[in-house]
């Protein structure tokens, strides 16, 4: 019997791309849906996402790091010692207030790592590696040994991970398949022509009984100025830096520089210390 699987992970709290991607779902017609993590910030889909997501009755949902990002900076536990830091407690205070409590705890009781039979295959789940839901060790221009670690100690046939907003497909040393879907909400390359590509991105499984009968990569096209014009709608902290995201796929999340001077403009430091705990 051949199962059907949407892989999605990075939405980062862009609704208008998520919504083209379920729409896109939809019409594929999967058996299962699987959640790679990293749901919201810094977009300004909050509330909207979570229930998106809940109707699709995922089988996989993972927590990422971005989630967690969520869940300390809404309880400022989140040292303000850089100003990345005090970028994460912001957003995080934001998309909180647009949250319900059920949404914060489906979040934290998210796995950080799962595993799937599906067919002959053993899957395994996880949003970077098995066990650290955050760092650079997968990064797809990183090391052979960097890839190995993935499936180390895990009876497994096919990894998939998410963070690194790229499309990927690679083996580990024993031949071992491992699969990114890229980003929904932050598709990224440093290679110019095609970071001009910016349309939210899936993957879409097709399992039989002999294996993997089917791996697409899917892009999906959605109106990024109807997201800016959402974000700006919404109020968004660092909207200038989000809206830039939008179109160029240029990100500033560790420019110290750049989100000092917008945090002084914009008195965000004040706004972190005048809000109470939302968690």
């Amino acid at each position: 019997m051949l199962q059907k699987i949407a892989v999605l992970s990075d939405i980062h709290g862009n609704l208008t791309a998520l919504k083209a991607v379920v729409k896109d779902v939809q019409l594929k017609k999967v058996d299962e849906v699987w959640v790679l993590g990293d749901l919201l910030m810094p977009g300004p889909g909050a509330k909207e996402i979570c229930q998106l997501l809940r109707e699709l009755e995922p089988t996989v949902f993972l927590r990422g790091n971005w989630d967690d990002l969520l869940l300390k900076g809404a309880q400022k536990k989140i040292p303000l010692t850089k100003q990345s830091h005090i970028y994460f407690t912001r957003l995080a205070q934001y998309t909180a207030t647009h949250l319900e409590h059920q949404d914060l705890t489906w979040l934290k009781n998210a796995p950080l790592h799962m595993m799937k039979k599906v067919g002959p295959l053993q899957f395994s789940l996880s949003h970077n590696l098995p066990g650290l839901n955050y760092g650079q060790k997968l990064y797809p221009t990183n090391d052979q040994a960097d890839f190995d670690e993935i499936l180390t100690d895990l009876k497994a046939d096919v990894a998939l991970y998410g963070h690194v907003h790229h499309q990927l497909l690679r083996y580990t040393t024993a031949e071992q398949l491992i699969l990114n879907p890229g980003s929904v909400g932050e598709p990224f390359c440093d290679h110019p022509k095609l970071q001009a590509d910016l349309r939210a991105q899936y993957l879409l499984l097709e399992v039989d009984k002999t294996g993997l009968a089917q791996i697409n990569f899917q892009k999906v096209a959605y109106d990024h100025k109807k997201e800016a014009h959402l974000a700006q709608a919404k109020e968004l902290p660092y909207l200038e830096l989000y809206q830039e995201m939008l179109l160029t796929g240029k990100v500033h999340t560790h420019d110290q520089v750049r989100l000092k001077e917008l945090t002084e403009r914009y008195g965000y430091l004040d706004d972190i210390q005048n809000n109470k705990m939302l968690l």
